[in-house]
């Protein structure tokens, strides 16, 4: 795979990773490593420090979209991709702004920007840091 398909693979991962964060919880089984660490910085996400398997992860996605109405995110902005292949599949990082959404308890919409870099070993997702505007944040593109 050239620099091309590896720049391809890392955006269609974000895809994924991004779908999964929309609901599509069978993707936690097809892009996330057995075990994998989550290293979240945003206020309120405690509980991600401790989850390491693709079903506690799509436990967490699930409940996250019981307790926010409308909760959607989309992928934002260029991508940064550094991904080479080791033993056949793509290994590094992968880097992308990302826009989530919901509806406030008093009807009004919230939107907030953030980051996340996931880092890759053999084309599975073994590491991911997330930091977002948070509770009284900004969206990156107006």
């Amino acid at each position: 795979m050239g620099d091309n398909g590896m720049r391809a693979f890392g955006i269609g991962l974000f895809d994924q990773w991004t779908a999964m964060w929309n609901g599509d919880l069978d993707l936690v089984n097809e892009i996330m490593a057995p075990e994998f660490v989550l290293r979240y910085a945003q206020a309120g996400t405690d509980a991600f420090d401790e989850i390491r398997t693709p079903q506690q992860l799509a436990e967490i996605v699930a409940a996250w979209h019981k307790s926010r109405t409308g909760l959607l995110f989309a992928a934002e902005g260029t991508a940064t991709v550094d991904l080479m292949p080791a033993d056949g599949a793509p290994t590094g990082l992968v880097a992308r702004p990302y826009l989530a959404s919901f509806v406030a308890e008093d009807g009004g919409k919230v939107a907030r920007s953030g980051i996340d870099i996931l880092r890759l070993s053999d084309g599975l997702i073994v590491e991911v840091w997330s930091v977002s505007s948070g509770a009284a944040g900004r969206t990156f593109y107006r």
